[in-house]
């Protein structure tokens, strides 16, 4: 998700507007009255919402019956603007903001201060996670899944993927029309393959700070990228980028490209219900490799059932709950994959998100999708 600025005066409206919880998306319910009743913001695609509303809320309620939870959803995370200036708001007036616990890309509240800060004295399961997966939220959130963005190929007319970058760009101009992917602002398959192209030329220390902050003058760092990204035009397939992460999922089930970014969960989701054929495979590249990461949950710091919201958030981060998710969402864990079950490590052995290049920074990002959309397409 990228924030983009927005009068106060409209996102106060909106704001007003959404704080009965049923508008800004359907709640849905489950446990029993005479509880705490935590309320969970779910933001994402219907397969997100499917995770929640099916496995883990009535799971949660049976292990921990003192607990009720809310579901509000929204769906590819329409309302996520409106819900971040809530969050902001109720932070500066010690304010309950609404929400319990935020399943989306709520990085920014987490780095300004708005979220609870977590650890082992209040998230006792994270003594499991690797630190390092705390640090782009600033321990501000919870890291619960995990996903990267892989290159797909039809094995039937691709029978050498390429396995570093140089090979992926050299394989595109050597045939043309068979690639594709989205355009950055619509999807993270897209922004992930631009972001990547880009870091070839981005020196470490610059891709640091892109990360982990935000730094305007470094843009210019990304001028080589852009042109190579250009320069690829005319191997692009029909010359279109996509709009969205599914519609080159679909190009490529229809056989019309042979090879595109994608993400791991989404292809392997995609793959087990046979909307990909079998003959579609997954691979990584290297050098560098795409990005990916974690999934957080993240808590208000003045969100009226922090106690139960730090509950369900513990509970997931455990091996029952974790192998549950990476089976719902096929996403990787992010506790070792040595915890989970026999037939979990089996579909995700040799994976590790802890090695998984993270993405910029959503202002960085902002940027990336600005200048993309200025330099790349036409």
């Amino acid at each position: 998700m990228t924030f983009r600025s927005r009068g106060l005066t409209a996102l106060a409206v909106l704001s007003t507007l959404c704080l009965g919880l049923t508008a800004c998306g359907g709640a849905t319910t489950t446990g029993t009255s005479g509880g705490q009743t935590v309320t969970v913001y779910v933001s994402g695609d219907t397969n997100v919402k499917d995770l929640w509303q099916k496995t883990l809320m009535p799971g949660f309620q049976q292990a921990q019956p003192q607990y009720s939870v809310k579901m509000v959803f929204s769906e590819h995370g329409v309302n996520d603007v409106t819900t971040l200036a809530k969050l902001g708001t109720a932070a500066k007036t010690n304010s309950d903001p609404g929400e319990d616990l935020i399943d989306g890309d709520f990085t920014q509240a987490a780095t300004s201060g708005w979220t609870e800060k977590v650890s082992t004295g209040n998230v006792a399961n994270l003594k499991n996670v690797d630190p390092k997966l705390l640090e782009p939220v600033q321990s501000g959130s919870v890291p619960y899944r995990a996903s990267a963005v892989v290159l797909a190929y039809d094995s039937k007319t691709v029978t050498d993927p390429p396995t570093t970058l140089d090979a992926l760009l050299s394989w595109i101009k050597a045939n043309p029309g068979r690639f594709t992917y989205n355009s950055p602002p619509t999807g993270g398959s897209g922004q992930a393959f631009v972001t990547t192209v880009l870091d070839k030329y981005v020196p470490a220390a610059d891709r640091d700070k892109m990360v982990n902050g935000y730094d305007p003058s470094l843009t210019g760092d990304w001028d080589q990228g852009l042109s190579t990204l250009k320069d690829l035009g005319p191997s692009i397939y029909q010359h279109v980028y996509p709009n969205g992460n599914q519609n080159v999922l679909n190009l490529l089930a229809k056989g019309q490209i042979s090879i595109a970014p994608v993400w791991s969960d989404q292809a392997l989701s995609s793959l087990a219900s046979g909307l990909l054929p079998p003959t579609v495979k997954l691979a990584q590249i290297s050098d560098p490799s795409f990005t990916g990461g974690p999934a957080y949950l993240t808590i208000p710091k003045t969100a009226s059932h922090k106690a139960g919201a730090l509950a369900l958030a513990n509970w997931i981060l455990e091996p029952a709950q974790q192998a549950a998710v990476a089976k719902a969402m096929s996403g990787f864990p992010v506790i070792p994959i040595s915890q989970l079950p026999a037939d979990v490590q089996g579909r995700f052995a040799g994976t590790d998100p802890n090695t998984l290049r993270p993405p910029y920074s959503n202002q960085t990002t902002a940027d990336l999708n600005r200048l993309w959309q200025q330099n790349v397409p036409g």
